[in-house]
Protein backbone atom coordinates (compact mmCIF):
# COMPACT_ATOMS: atom_id res chain seq x y z
CA UNK A 1 0.00 0.00 0.00
CA UNK A 2 0.96 3.38 -0.70
CA UNK A 3 1.72 5.94 2.10
CA UNK A 4 -1.29 8.75 2.52
CA UNK A 5 -0.78 11.32 -0.47
CA UNK A 6 -1.31 14.64 1.35
CA UNK A 7 -3.69 17.31 -0.60
CA UNK A 8 -1.48 20.59 -0.10
CA UNK A 9 -3.25 23.94 0.20
CA UNK A 10 -2.95 25.37 -2.97
CA UNK A 11 -3.35 22.16 -4.68
CA UNK A 12 -7.23 22.32 -2.73
CA UNK A 13 -7.37 25.72 -3.93
CA UNK A 14 -6.99 25.09 -7.60
CA UNK A 15 -9.59 22.33 -7.60
CA UNK A 16 -11.88 24.35 -6.07
CA UNK A 17 -12.33 26.36 -9.34
CA UNK A 18 -13.78 23.18 -11.23
CA UNK A 19 -16.86 25.02 -9.25
CA UNK A 20 -16.74 27.46 -12.47
CA UNK A 21 -18.09 24.31 -14.27
CA UNK A 22 -21.68 24.37 -13.06
CA UNK A 23 -21.48 27.73 -12.62
CA UNK A 24 -21.25 28.39 -16.26
CA UNK A 25 -24.19 25.54 -17.00
CA UNK A 26 -26.03 27.87 -14.43
CA UNK A 27 -25.75 30.63 -16.98
CA UNK A 28 -26.03 28.91 -19.87
CA UNK A 29 -29.04 27.83 -19.38
CA UNK A 30 -30.52 30.75 -17.09
CA UNK A 31 -30.78 28.34 -13.86
CA UNK A 32 -30.72 31.01 -11.71
CA UNK A 33 -28.53 29.12 -8.84
CA UNK A 34 -25.46 31.17 -9.24
CA UNK A 35 -25.73 32.53 -5.73
CA UNK A 36 -27.06 29.29 -4.21
CA UNK A 37 -24.02 27.57 -5.28
CA UNK A 38 -21.60 29.97 -3.90
CA UNK A 39 -23.13 30.58 -0.72
CA UNK A 40 -23.31 26.62 -0.40
CA UNK A 41 -20.22 25.68 -1.57
CA UNK A 42 -18.76 28.80 1.02
CA UNK A 43 -20.26 27.95 3.46
CA UNK A 44 -19.18 23.95 2.78
CA UNK A 45 -16.04 25.02 3.10
CA UNK A 46 -16.09 27.25 6.00
CA UNK A 47 -17.90 24.98 7.80
CA UNK A 48 -15.79 21.52 7.16
CA UNK A 49 -12.61 23.84 7.92
CA UNK A 50 -14.19 24.55 11.40
CA UNK A 51 -15.21 21.11 12.16
CA UNK A 52 -12.03 19.99 11.49
CA UNK A 53 -10.12 22.28 13.80
CA UNK A 54 -13.04 21.45 16.34
CA UNK A 55 -12.28 17.50 15.85
CA UNK A 56 -8.94 17.77 16.25
CA UNK A 57 -9.13 19.20 19.06
CA UNK A 58 -12.05 16.83 20.26
CA UNK A 59 -10.38 13.92 19.67
CA UNK A 60 -7.44 14.95 21.84
CA UNK A 61 -9.46 16.13 24.65
CA UNK A 62 -12.09 13.43 24.50
CA UNK A 63 -14.57 14.21 27.44
CA UNK A 64 -17.85 12.24 28.12
CA UNK A 65 -19.80 15.58 28.58
CA UNK A 66 -18.44 17.30 25.28
CA UNK A 67 -18.84 14.16 22.90
CA UNK A 68 -22.50 13.79 24.52
CA UNK A 69 -23.18 17.42 24.30
CA UNK A 70 -21.78 17.52 20.41
CA UNK A 71 -23.93 14.62 19.78
CA UNK A 72 -26.96 16.35 21.39
CA UNK A 73 -26.32 19.47 18.94
CA UNK A 74 -25.92 17.09 15.85
CA UNK A 75 -29.57 15.71 17.24
CA UNK A 76 -31.17 19.15 17.52
CA UNK A 77 -29.96 20.60 13.73
CA UNK A 78 -30.52 17.22 12.21
CA UNK A 79 -34.08 17.50 13.51
CA UNK A 80 -34.44 21.18 12.84
CA UNK A 81 -32.88 20.31 8.86
CA UNK A 82 -35.69 17.88 8.58
CA UNK A 83 -38.46 19.91 9.53
CA UNK A 84 -37.25 22.99 7.17
CA UNK A 85 -36.39 20.49 4.21
CA UNK A 86 -40.17 18.82 4.81
CA UNK A 87 -41.47 22.35 5.11
CA UNK A 88 -43.55 21.32 8.52
CA UNK A 89 -44.43 22.95 11.40
CA UNK A 90 -41.69 22.82 13.85
CA UNK A 91 -44.84 22.94 17.06
CA UNK A 92 -46.39 19.54 15.12
CA UNK A 93 -43.23 17.70 13.77
CA UNK A 94 -40.33 18.94 16.08
CA UNK A 95 -40.36 16.62 18.91
CA UNK A 96 -41.47 13.48 16.94
CA UNK A 97 -38.53 13.89 14.83
CA UNK A 98 -36.11 14.18 17.35
CA UNK A 99 -37.86 10.80 18.73
CA UNK A 100 -37.46 9.28 16.01
CA UNK A 101 -33.86 10.17 15.53
CA UNK A 102 -33.02 9.20 19.31
CA UNK A 103 -34.64 5.82 19.23
CA UNK A 104 -33.21 5.27 15.91
CA UNK A 105 -29.67 6.31 16.63
CA UNK A 106 -28.83 5.61 20.07
CA UNK A 107 -29.34 1.64 20.75
CA UNK A 108 -27.36 1.43 17.07
CA UNK A 109 -24.60 3.54 18.65
CA UNK A 110 -24.25 1.15 22.00
CA UNK A 111 -24.34 -2.48 19.64
CA UNK A 112 -21.44 -0.69 17.61
CA UNK A 113 -19.71 1.01 20.06
CA UNK A 114 -19.91 -1.47 22.99
CA UNK A 115 -20.53 -5.00 20.98
CA UNK A 116 -18.43 -4.31 18.08
CA UNK A 117 -15.90 -1.99 17.84
CA UNK A 118 -15.09 -1.52 21.47
CA UNK A 119 -12.90 1.62 21.60
CA UNK A 120 -11.43 2.63 24.94
CA UNK A 121 -12.90 4.05 26.24
CA UNK A 122 -16.55 3.29 24.53
CA UNK A 123 -17.43 6.66 24.26
CA UNK A 124 -13.88 7.69 22.34
CA UNK A 125 -15.00 10.50 20.11
CA UNK A 126 -12.72 9.18 17.13
CA UNK A 127 -15.90 6.56 16.83
CA UNK A 128 -18.52 7.95 18.06
CA UNK A 129 -18.95 11.67 16.70
CA UNK A 130 -18.05 10.08 12.86
CA UNK A 131 -20.54 7.01 13.42
CA UNK A 132 -23.35 9.15 14.88
CA UNK A 133 -22.77 12.15 11.78
CA UNK A 134 -22.55 9.09 9.19
CA UNK A 135 -26.37 7.55 10.43
CA UNK A 136 -27.91 10.91 11.15
CA UNK A 137 -26.65 12.41 7.73
CA UNK A 138 -27.88 9.09 5.72
CA UNK A 139 -31.39 9.45 7.53
CA UNK A 140 -32.14 13.38 6.91
CA UNK A 141 -33.46 12.62 3.21
CA UNK A 142 -34.82 9.56 3.93
CA UNK A 143 -37.45 11.18 6.84
CA UNK A 144 -37.83 14.25 4.69
CA UNK A 145 -39.21 11.95 1.54
CA UNK A 146 -41.47 10.28 3.64
CA UNK A 147 -42.98 13.27 5.70
CA UNK A 148 -43.58 15.12 2.36
CA UNK A 149 -45.06 12.28 0.84
CA UNK A 150 -47.12 11.54 3.90
CA UNK A 151 -49.00 14.54 4.20
CA UNK A 152 -48.95 15.06 0.12
CA UNK A 153 -50.77 11.99 0.06
CA UNK A 154 -53.14 12.69 2.81
CA UNK A 155 -53.91 15.67 0.91
CA UNK A 156 -54.34 13.94 -2.48
CA UNK A 157 -56.31 10.58 -0.92
CA UNK A 158 -58.59 13.16 1.41
CA UNK A 159 -61.38 11.83 0.07
CA UNK A 160 -60.79 8.20 0.97
CA UNK A 161 -58.83 9.48 4.25
CA UNK A 162 -62.61 11.33 5.13
CA UNK A 163 -64.18 8.07 4.28
CA UNK A 164 -62.21 6.00 6.57
CA UNK A 165 -62.45 8.37 9.52
CA UNK A 166 -66.53 8.47 8.61
CA UNK A 167 -66.50 4.75 8.68
CA UNK A 168 -64.96 4.76 12.55
CA UNK A 169 -61.60 4.66 11.85
CA UNK A 170 -59.11 6.41 14.13
CA UNK A 171 -56.92 8.47 12.18
CA UNK A 172 -53.97 6.63 12.87
CA UNK A 173 -55.64 3.69 10.93
CA UNK A 174 -57.28 6.12 8.43
CA UNK A 175 -53.41 7.23 7.99
CA UNK A 176 -51.80 3.63 7.91
CA UNK A 177 -51.56 2.90 3.50
CA UNK A 178 -50.40 6.45 3.57
CA UNK A 179 -47.89 6.14 6.31
CA UNK A 180 -46.90 2.41 4.87
CA UNK A 181 -46.51 4.16 1.36
CA UNK A 182 -44.45 7.07 2.68
CA UNK A 183 -41.93 4.48 4.76
CA UNK A 184 -41.52 2.23 1.59
CA UNK A 185 -40.92 5.43 -0.60
CA UNK A 186 -38.36 6.73 1.68
CA UNK A 187 -36.56 3.49 2.15
CA UNK A 188 -36.48 2.51 -1.50
CA UNK A 189 -33.07 4.61 -2.09
CA UNK A 190 -31.18 3.14 0.76
CA UNK A 191 -31.91 -0.84 -0.80
CA UNK A 192 -31.31 0.46 -4.29
CA UNK A 193 -27.92 1.73 -3.35
CA UNK A 194 -27.32 -1.18 -1.27
CA UNK A 195 -28.28 -3.59 -4.29
CA UNK A 196 -25.41 -1.73 -6.31
CA UNK A 197 -22.65 -0.84 -4.05
CA UNK A 198 -19.50 -2.41 -4.76
CA UNK A 199 -20.82 -3.39 -8.48
CA UNK A 200 -21.84 0.13 -9.41
CA UNK A 201 -20.92 2.46 -6.69
CA UNK A 202 -17.69 2.41 -4.01
CA UNK A 203 -19.39 4.45 -0.77
CA UNK A 204 -17.04 7.20 0.50
CA UNK A 205 -16.39 6.37 3.78
CA UNK A 206 -14.67 3.07 1.76
CA UNK A 207 -13.04 5.20 -0.59
CA UNK A 208 -11.63 7.40 1.79
CA UNK A 209 -10.01 4.83 3.97
CA UNK A 210 -8.76 2.57 0.80
CA UNK A 211 -7.13 6.36 -0.47
CA UNK A 212 -5.82 6.76 3.39
CA UNK A 213 -3.82 3.44 2.86
CA UNK A 214 -6.26 0.71 4.59
CA UNK A 215 -6.05 -2.67 3.33
CA UNK A 216 -8.83 -2.72 1.16
CA UNK A 217 -10.88 -5.94 3.25
CA UNK A 218 -10.75 -3.91 6.60
CA UNK A 219 -12.49 -1.07 4.47
CA UNK A 220 -15.02 -3.62 2.83
CA UNK A 221 -15.88 -4.56 6.12
CA UNK A 222 -15.92 -1.22 8.25
CA UNK A 223 -18.49 0.12 4.90
CA UNK A 224 -20.17 -3.62 5.68
CA UNK A 225 -21.23 -2.17 8.87
CA UNK A 226 -22.19 1.04 8.05
CA UNK A 227 -24.49 0.21 5.27
CA UNK A 228 -26.55 -2.25 7.20
CA UNK A 229 -26.67 0.18 10.59
CA UNK A 230 -27.67 2.94 8.34
CA UNK A 231 -30.51 1.01 6.67
CA UNK A 232 -31.82 0.30 10.20
CA UNK A 233 -31.57 3.83 11.56
CA UNK A 234 -33.71 5.11 8.73
CA UNK A 235 -35.99 2.13 9.44
CA UNK A 236 -36.64 2.74 12.75
CA UNK A 237 -36.32 6.80 12.50
CA UNK A 238 -38.67 7.04 9.70
CA UNK A 239 -41.54 4.65 11.02
CA UNK A 240 -41.28 6.48 14.91
CA UNK A 241 -40.96 9.77 13.73
CA UNK A 242 -43.90 9.28 11.14
CA UNK A 243 -45.89 7.33 13.75
CA UNK A 244 -45.52 10.16 16.20
CA UNK A 245 -45.99 12.77 13.66
CA UNK A 246 -49.41 11.52 12.81
CA UNK A 247 -50.49 11.52 16.33
CA UNK A 248 -48.92 15.07 17.53
CA UNK A 249 -49.99 16.65 13.75
CA UNK A 250 -54.01 15.25 13.49
CA UNK A 251 -56.40 15.71 16.46
CA UNK A 252 -59.14 13.28 17.58
CA UNK A 253 -61.62 14.32 15.20
CA UNK A 254 -59.14 13.55 11.98
CA UNK A 255 -58.15 17.29 11.20
CA UNK A 256 -55.06 17.62 10.14
CA UNK A 257 -53.43 20.56 12.30
CA UNK A 258 -50.27 21.94 10.13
Amino acid sequence: MQPIIEISGWQLALFMLIVLVPLAINWRLQLHLARETLIAVARMSVQLLLVGLYLQWLFEFNSLLINVLWLSVMLLVGASAITNGAKLSRKHCYAPIIVGLVVGLLPLLSILLVALLQPAPVYHAQYLIPLAGMLLGNSLSGNIVALQHLFNSLEDKRLAYEGALALGATPTQACADVTAAAIKQSLTPVLASMSTTGLVTLPGMMTGQILSGVDPMIAIKYQLVIMVAIFVMASVSITVSLQLTVRNSIDSNGKVLL
